[in-house]
């Protein structure tokens, strides 16, 4: 799937939430960390759950993804991450999650949890596979 560039705007960053654009594409956070090497903080990519149809992350919403594999190609290669966990949270209290520490070379992919997407986010962590 496409990951298109997304900057939060001041008042997305001030009020610390974000709506990605009203489409099946994946959006990396501009304003936090860049995958590959010499990564010095986390990546985000959000999109949407959708009802009713289909959409890559109404995938992420599954506990049993821990362990599995994922690749990010970047404009200087491929990068497989192994999934280290599957939480979900209420939409309120994302902000003050510890998803948003530094952690350097760490994707985070964050949705609408497909069960609750009102209430509800799915956030998955993963880390770059060992060589």
């Amino acid at each position: 799937m496409a990951v298109l560039p997304l900057t939060p705007s001041d008042a997305d960053l001030a009020a610390q939430t974000l709506v990605p654009p009203l489409t099946v594409d994946a959006y990396w956070l501009t304003s936090y960390g860049v995958p590959g090497a010499g990564s010095n903080n986390t990546t985000y990519i959000a999109g949407h759950s959708w009802d009713g149809k289909d959409a890559p992350f109404n995938r992420l919403s599954d506990e049993a993804l821990v362990g599995s594999e994922f690749v990010l190609t970047t404009g200087t290669g491929d990068i497989t991450y192994v999934v280290d966990s599957v939480i979900t949270h209420d939409k309120d209290t994302l902000k003050d999650s510890d998803i948003w520490n530094i952690v350097p070379n760490r994707v985070v992919l964050i949705s609408c949890y497909t069960e609750d997407p009102w209430g509800k986010n799915v956030v998955v962590t993963a880390m770059p596979k060992a060589a």
